[in-house]
């Protein structure tokens, strides 16, 4: 939904950057083997490499496909570049498509994805939202009795996603005009990545907590300790000492000391996994990592002493078990790649949220999450209904495994009987200010898609990409939420205060009214937020699930996935919270199985539950203080505005 706002502010600024620290820098040279080996190193990936190279009894290699970032990091540093000098537009993006998608006019979908050191969150909008209570249980019951399944739990996502974040309050004045709320137990306060609020905001984002409880959608000062409902303002992911972008490389990477026992190597493509032949068939044990660093001109091999960890994200991680040989035999066969682990679930269970358009526009982090009974009112239970009815009319026909559609119909009956039937938001609606033209955006976003498509591949080389199918609006009832959170939306506009600040609707107009109108204006404009997960999904094997509760793929012996392919169920959130929670517990389990006592690592994690930021010796909350104390400050001229600017993207992306 665009509108045309009836005055607009436009504050320009030159850029203070505090300069490039130099820290534990990606290696161009490796050693010939490592204990563990992890695929990517974006968001999850340099999460995983700094946890386990804690332990230094420990060797650790990160093969990051895309570079190190530093020719661009002053873009990346610098929040409002999310926007004004967007790095969609250069190498640090993979710029992968979807395929036609028959049910939005067959149109390929742009899909931006991070492709460099710190991945999606080097390049994406910057909100720190959460998922919730509800919904991750949910999870978590998916398993069953699965060993390991109390790892999914609320509880334990929960103080994960805590411990990777150190939050700030918003001051004084910013809370007031933004009527922002919050509570300081729902946060973490010794984690590598900071969570903050903008020094600069504007009446009308109070404006938006007011409309929205007008339109029956209160604010909640707990959408951080499980609650997914209600009105907020996002906390974002900006280092308040010196007004910077917070991403996994400054957190988890950049103030490492040098143990001798971490390699990070940028540019390296990761081709396939290798496997021990004299290994049990349906336990496979990887010995090496296969990889580029000239586009596939020459294969490169490190070998493995423990285990490979893949944390290549939605599409990554399901591409490169493919071309290792694990997944679907058809899929496999139709690619011309050797069947070497039958694993039908791999690529599939695909789920992404689903809204209409985005507009280049300046945000204040204003969200809201709809629940079905604010969509609906007392017609919810009866919609309920109708989505349980068509279960069996959608699910995935002859050409799937029996076990992945069973896989779909436990997801389908778990979204629709413990998810829409509860206060969980089904809708996200988002605030959108100016545009440069005086134009803002109100978005609505399916959060809970009963649409799943997969990744596969179609060609035996990986330097090709994976085909991309999210099969989007294939069930009605995804195109039915989403609709009528549109016309909430446009019932924003015309409620409470921020009534008297829109003119008129410029996108789609007053000539959308009736249903069909609405219909064909999602279908020619919908496009994604660009929070694709579920594609190596935690469920049981006979479900088509990819990885069981530890985060070992079915039939191999060492190999994990451990990033935003995981979660079986799409949530009610933007990913990157959840991401950094999912790398967190993923990092706690390798190291209890491995049971390597550190030192380091029990003073780490009693200094995460306090409010001190020196941490452990040597440890990655000691980083903070160490190593970006000396640039506290260099944005402080910066106004608050510009800093804001740039947590607007991860409605795009993460």
């Amino acid at each position: 939904m665009q509108l045309r706002l009836c005055s607009a502010s436009i504050i320009a600024a030159s850029l203070a950057i505090a300069p490039f620290v130099d820290a534990l820098s990606p290696r161009s040279k490796i050693n010939d083997s490592y204990d563990f080996v992890v695929v990517g190193g974006g968001q999850a990936g340099l999460v995983l490499g700094g946890r386990l190279a804690e332990d230094t009894n420990h060797t650790v290699l990160v093969l990051e496909s895309g570079g190190d970032g530093d020719d661009y990091r002053k873009r990346i540093d610098t929040p409002a570049y999310s926007y004004f000098d967007s790095l969609w537009t250069t190498p640090l993006n993979w710029g992968f498509y979807t395929v036609a998608q028959p049910n939005v006019n067959d149109r390929e979908i742009y899909w931006p994805r991070g492709k460099v050191l710190g991945g999606s969150s080097a390049i994406n909008g910057l909100y720190m939202t959460r998922p919730g209570e509800i919904e991750v249980n949910a999870w978590k019951d998916l398993l069953g009795d699965m060993d390991g399944a109390n790892n999914w739990s609320w509880e334990s996502l929960y103080a994960a996603m805590k411990k990777s974040e150190t939050f700030a309050a918003p001051t004084d004045d910013i809370a007031k005009e933004a009527d922002i709320a919050w509570n300081v137990s729902s946060h973490g306060t010794g984690g590598p990545i900071y969570s903050s609020y903008p020094n600069f905001t504007f009446s009308q984002v109070g404006d938006w907590m007011k409309s929205m409880e007008e339109i029956g959608i209160p604010g909640n000062e707990n959408m951080y300790g499980g609650e997914t409902w209600g009105a907020e303002v996002s906390t974002s992911s900006i280092n308040p000492n010196n007004g910077t972008r917070s991403y996994s490389r400054t957190g988890y990477l950049d103030p490492l000391p040098d143990h001798g026992n971490y390699d990070v190597l940028a540019n390296a493509h990761v081709t396939r996994v290798l496997f021990d032949s004299s290994s049990s068939s349906d336990n496979l044990t990887a010995n090496a990592v296969e990889y580029t660093t000239d586009e596939g001109k020459t294969k490169l091999t490190v070998k493995v002493n423990k285990e490979v960890i893949l944390a290549a994200g939605s599409v990554g991680s399901p591409a490169v078990l493919l071309h290792s040989g694990v997944g679907p035999k058809d899929v496999l066969s139709d690619a011309g790649v050797k069947l070497v682990s039958e694993l039908p679930g791999v690529g599939q269970h695909l789920q992404d949220h689903f809204d209409n358009p985005k507009f280049l526009t300046y945000i204040d982090s204003a969200l809201a999450y709809a629940n079905a009974s604010a969509i609906y009112g007392t017609k919810a239970s009866d919609i309920e209904k109708d989505i349980l009815d068509n279960m069996d009319k959608y699910a995935p026909k002859t050409t799937y495994d029996d076990g992945v559609v069973a896989g779909y119909k436990a997801i389908y009956k778990t979204t629709a009987k413990t998810i829409f039937d509860s206060p969980t938001g089904q809708i996200e609606i988002l605030f959108m200010n100016s545009d440069g033209n005086g134009d803002i955006g109100v978005t609505a976003a399916l959060q809970h898609p009963y649409s799943h498509g997969r990744i596969y591949i179609n060609s035996s080389d990986p330097m090709k990409y994976p085909v991309i199918d999210p099969n989007y609006l294939s069930n009605p009832s995804d195109f039915d939420i989403l609709s009528q959170g549109l016309k909430l939306a446009r019932r924003f506009g015309h409620t409470g205060p921020l009534k008297s600040c829109f003119t008129n609707e410029t996108s789609p107009g007053s000539s959308v009214q009736s249903d069909d109108d609405w219909e064909d204006w999602v279908r020619k404009s919908a496009s994604t937020e660009f929070h694709p997960s579920s594609s190596c999904a935690m469920l049981p094997r006979d479900q088509g699930g990819v990885v069981d509760a530890n985060l070992r793929v079915y039939g191999l012996a060492n190999v994990r996935v451990a990033d935003a392919s995981v979660p079986p169920i799409a949530l009610s959130t933007h990913l990157m919270s959840s991401t950094y929670g999912i790398a967190e517990q993923a990092s706690d389990i390798i190291r209890k199985y491995w049971n390597v006592p550190s030192t380091r690592s029990s003073t780490r994690s009693s200094t995460a539950s306090s409010s001190s930021s020196t941490g452990g010796s040597g440890g990655l909350n000691s980083a903070k203080s160490s190593k970006h104390s000396s640039a506290n400050g260099r944005l402080s001229l910066l106004p608050g505005w510009m800093v804001l600017l740039g947590a607007v993207v991860s409605v795009f992306l993460i």
